[in-house]
C-alpha cells in the first residue's frame, strides 16, 4: 500500500467512525487540523472527530477504547489497529494552570468551535456528506493565509499561554502570517510563558525547528520577544563581532540565522546542532584580536545546559552536544591520519555533523573543499566496515599485566586506528604490537 492509499484508508476508518455515530442518532465530523489540511490539499498526520456522543456513549459504541482523557470528554478509539481521537463537543471553564480548564461542559459544535485556539483550526468537515462546516471564518483566513485567534486574542492566550509559540508554528509549518491583533496579543503574554513545562517548550521548538521554515520560526519569536524569554543564550549572540576574513556575513546571530535559512525539515540534531553550534562564542569572544578560542568545548557544555533544561533526553543532548563540541574539527580532516577519519565517520552523528559542517562554510567563507573531501572518503569508505570488531580489547590488555587508566585508554584507542588503517590485521599482530610498543610502560 502506497502512501496515498494509506491516507484514503485511515480516511474511510475515520469516517466509519463517524457514520456509526451518525446512525446512532448524534453529530459528529472531522475536526481540526485534518480538515485545514484536506481544504489545503495537504495530507494528515491523523484525524480527529468531534461529536455529540458523551464518553460514554463513544465507550459502549465501539470494542476498543481508551479513556485518555474522559474528564474532558476524550476517548480513543482503536479502529484496524489505528487510534482516532473522539472527543465530545464541549465548552471551557476557567483555566486553572494556563494549559487545564478547570471543568468543562458539554455543548454543541459551535460552542466547540469557539473554544479552540486558531480560526484554522475551528473547521469541522462532515464526510458523509462532504460538507465543511465553518462557525469561525476559518476558511476565509486560510484563503487569506492568516493565523488568526478564535475570538478575543488575549482570552486565547491566557487560557494557554503555549498557544503563543503554537501561533508562531502554524505560521512556519503552513508558510501564513500572523494577524495583527493577535500577533500584539502574542507580544502582551511573553511574560508569561514561565508558566509552561519546559517540556511543552521543548516539543513545540522541535516541530518549529524541523518544519519547513526554522529560521522563520526563529525570527517570528524573536520579533515577539519570545526568542530572549526561552532561549537567552541564542539573543546573547548578538552583536558578538567575527573576523571578517572568515566571516564576512557579520556577527555571529547573523552566521547562524544563514544556516538556519539553508535547512528545511532538517533532523532534530541537525536543527539544534545548527542553532547552537556557535553558542559559546558570546562567552569566549576577545573584542581585541576578534577570536574565540576554545569556543565549541565551551559551547559543548552551554548546549548540555540549555537542552537539560528543555528537559531533551540523554541520548538527543549527548548527540547534539557532541556536534556542537567537534564542528571545528572538520578544518582538519585532510590532515587527519586515515584510522581517525575513519573513526569520525563512523560515528552515528557524522551525516549529521557533515551536513553541519556545509552549511557552516555556505553561510561564512563559502569554502566547501573539506565537505567535497569527505564526501569522496566516503564512496572511497563504501564497501569497508567503518566499525568493525576490535582485534585488541581491554581483556587483552589486562591478560598481558596493564591497568586500567588513561594509559590503557591509549592503547586501545591506538590499536583501533592501526586496525582502522590495516596496520594490525589480526589478533596476534595486534597484542605483538602492543608488547613491542608499551611493555616497558606496564606498572
Amino acid at each position: 500500500m502506497d502512501e496515498n492509499q494509506k491516507q484514503q484508508n485511515i480516511k474511510n476508518i475515520a469516517a466509519s467512525i463517524v457514520k456509526k455515530l451518525v446512525d446512532t442518532g448524534y453529530e459528529a465530523y472531522f475536526v481540526g487540523g485534518c480538515v485545514r489540511d484536506m481544504i489545503m490539499g495537504r495530507e494528515s498526520e491523523d484525524i480527529d472527530i468531534a461529536t455529540s456522543a458523551r464518553p460514554d456513549d463513544v465507550e459502549k459504541l465501539f470494542k476498543r477504547t481508551i479513556p485518555v482523557g474522559k474528564q474532558f470528554g476524550v476517548i480513543l478509539v482503536v479502529l484496524e489497529g489505528i487510534e482516532f481521537e473522539v472527543a465530545t463537543f464541549r465548552s471551557d471553564g476557567e483555566y486553572i494552570d494556563g494549559r487545564h480548564p478547570q471543568e468543562v461542559h458539554f455543548s454543541s459544535a459551535e460552542e466547540d468551535a469557539k473554544r479552540r485556539d486558531f480560526t484554522v483550526n475551528g473547521l469541522f468537515f462532515d464526510p458523509l456528506k462532504k460538507k465543511v462546516i465553518d462557525f469561525i471564518n476559518g476558511e476565509a483566513d486560510i484563503g487569506k493565509k492568516i493565523i488568526r485567534a478564535i475570538g478575543e486574542a488575549q482570552k486565547r492566550f491566557q487560557e494557554d499561554k503555549l498557544r503563543i509559540l503554537r501561533a508562531v508554528r502554524f505560521a512556519t509549518k503552513l508558510e501564513f502570517a500572523i494577524e495583527e491583533k493577535t500577533f500584539d496579543a502574542i507580544r502582551g503574554f511573553v511574560s508569561c510563558i514561565d508558566e509552561v513545562s519546559q517540556e511543552r517548550i521543548r516539543d513545540e521548538l522541535v516541530k518549529m525547528l524541523t518544519g519547513p521554515q526554522p529560521a522563520r520560526a526563529l525570527e517570528l519569536m524573536d520579533e515577539a520577544g519570545i526568542l530572549e524569554k526561552i532561549l537567552p543564550e541564542v539573543m546573547a549572540m548578538k552583536g558578538v563581532e567575527q573576523n571578517p576574513q572568515f566571516h564576512p556575513e557579520g556577527d555571529v546571530f547573523i552566521h547562524t540565522m544563514l544556516m538556519m535559512k539553508q535547512l528545511k525539515n532538517p533532523s532534530l540534531v541537525l536543527a539544534f546542532s545548527a542553532l547552537l553550534h556557535d553558542i559559546g562564542k558570546p562567552k569566549t569572544f576577545d573584542p581585541k584580536t576578534l577570536k574565540t578560542t576554545y569556543h565549541s568545548d565551551v559551547g559543548g557544555r552551554i548546549t548540555e545546559k540549555i537542552l537539560k533544561r528543555l528537559r531533551f533526553s540523554n541520548e538527543e543532548t549527548e548527540k547534539i552536544a557532541w556536534c556542537v563540541c567537534n564542528h571545528m574539527n572538520f578544518m582538519h580532516v585532510q590532515r587527519m591520519r586515515i584510522g581517525k577519519l575513519k573513526r569520525m565517520m563512523s560515528l552515528d552523528t557524522f551525516n549529521d555533523e557533515l551536513a553541519l559542517h556545509r552549511i557552516d562554510c555556505l553561510a561564512s567563507h563559502g569554502m566547501l573543499d573539506n565537505y567535497e573531501f569527505l564526501i569522496r572518503k566516503q564512496e572511497e569508505f563504501k564497501e569497508e566496515d567503518l566499525k568493525p570488531k576490535p582485534l585488541v580489547n581491554g581483556h587483552d590488555l589486562i591478560g598481558l599485566g596493564f591497568e586500567p587508566g588513561p594509559l590503557f585508554k591509549e592503547i586501545l584507542d591506538e590499536a583501533w586506528t592501526l586496525q582502522l588503517e590495516h596496520e594490525i590485521t589480526t589478533r596476534d599482530e595486534g597484542i605483538a604490537w602492543v608488547k613491542k610498543q608499551y611493555e616497558k610502560d606496564k606498572r
